[in-house]
């Protein structure tokens, strides 16, 4: 750090012309939080992707580009955690991979449309996610020449989940619908699972609390996506007492999720990776926030689909009333989402404490399964019943997990 002067006394600021590593007392830096300003906007286009066209194709496709868009932030996630990212040619990254994100958001909704418009836009996507990888797995590269492991990791990485991945990504941006989709899955499960074998070791966490800040900013972002999505949805129609009752009853869901997290998953996650040390630290964080966070997002991004659905549907009274149920996927999305996100979280906690948690496992299963219900119901009347549920589900696990919730 370069040490400055002014009138009131000296102040410290990041060095310009070098790579500055991080130590274990490392926070998230404001550069971060400037590029996860462009996650804000992604997370946004994958719902307006699935709500554009609601089949169970377009879930799946909506699935994997959201898994693609959280392999691009995982990996600034974890450069920013062993280098500081305000720092002169990481700052450049940083700013690059966020115009790369930028162009891919800006694609989206047309990433399933054959490539018809005035640009390929599949192509582009795929172009832009290449870069993506590339550019992270150089500045691991440049920022340690010494590290001779940690570079024959980077090869591994290389040879193995971005070019095999990537060469199948180029192949299915010139197909349409479901070969499309499913080239692109087969790319999306070759690069998890090839992380999963080769990135054990090499990779580091230098500051436990910089790693879960930054996962549960995203986890913030989600939320932050699935209230904005209610105002979206109403968005041309006049306020009426069933929009404001369900727009009530959205953000219930939403802090029931959010009171979960943050009080019963991140703080036991980050105290079980503070006491980790070296590869079992890296396999802990690849597993609890790399793997298991993307359900909690994934869940949030779903959830988000089917209160848009319904807050469109209730706002439109030419067309629709109270007593209308929600169909389709929508239906399976409102309480599918927040079952996913107890998925997730169970599944994070059975990794940090040993023992699957019953209260968020039945959770999960119930909202998994409610569907078919959902969709004999009034709407409204559903998303209130979800309310309940998520409340209950958060109230008895913080029993089970001794003690009531804070």
């Amino acid at each position: 750090m370069t040490t400055e002067h002014d009138e009131s006394g000296t102040f410290e600021r990041p060095r310009l012309r070098r790579v500055v590593s991080t130590g274990a007392d490392h926070r998230v830096t404001p550069a971060e939080l400037f590029f996860d300003l462009v996650f804000v906007y992604a997370f946004m286009q994958v719902t307006a992707l699935l709500a554009e066209d609601p089949t169970p194709m377009r879930l799946l496709g909506g699935g994997v580009v959201l898994a693609l868009l959280w392999w691009c932030w995982c990996c600034f996630a974890w450069l920013g955690n062993v280098v500081r990212a305000d720092t002169g040619p990481l700052l450049g990254v940083l700013l690059a991979a966020m115009a790369a994100v930028l162009v891919v958001s800006l694609t989206l909704p047309e990433v399933f449309a054959g490539g018809d418009g005035d640009i390929n836009a599949p192509l582009v996507f795929v172009l832009c996610y290449g870069a993506l990888r590339v550019l992270h797995l150089v500045a691991y590269w440049v920022a340690h020449p010494g590290d001779d492991r940690l570079r024959a990791t980077i090869r591994a990485t290389a040879l193995t989940s971005v070019a095999p991945p990537f060469v199948l990504l180029v192949v299915g941006s010139f197909f349409t619908g479901w070969a499309q989709i499913l080239i692109w899955l087969a790319a999306v499960v070759i690069d998890y699972a090839a992380i999963y074998v080769t990135g054990g070791s090499g990779w580091r966490v230098t500051s436990p609390a910089h790693f879960a800040e930054r996962h549960g900013l995203i986890v913030i972002i989600a939320l932050g996506e699935s209230i904005v999505a209610v105002g979206v949805a109403v968005r041309g129609y006049p306020a009426t007492y069933g929009v404001l009752a369900a727009a009530a009853a959205g953000l219930l869901v939403s802090a029931g999720l959010w009171r979960l997290y943050f009080h019963r998953v991140a703080e036991p996650a980050e105290e079980r990776l503070t006491e980790a040390a070296d590869d079992a630290r890296t396999r802990l964080a690849r597993d609890v926030y790399t793997f298991l966070h993307l359900p909690l997002v994934g869940g949030v991004v779903l959830s988000a689909l089917g209160v848009k659905e319904l807050l469109h549907q209730i706002a439109d009274t030419g067309h629709y009333d109270l007593s209308e149920p929600l169909h389709g996927v929508g239906a399976w999305a409102l309480a599918g989402g927040v079952g996913l996100f107890l998925l997730g979280a169970a599944a994070i906690r059975w990794r940090t404490g040993g023992r699957a948690p019953a209260v968020l496992a039945v959770g999960a299963a119930v909202c998994l399964a409610a569907g078919p219900a959902v969709e004999q119901i009034p709407g409204l009347v559903a998303l209130g019943a979800l309310a309940v549920v998520t409340a209950a589900v958060v109230g008895l696990y913080g029993r089970e997990a001794g003690g009531a919730t804070p």
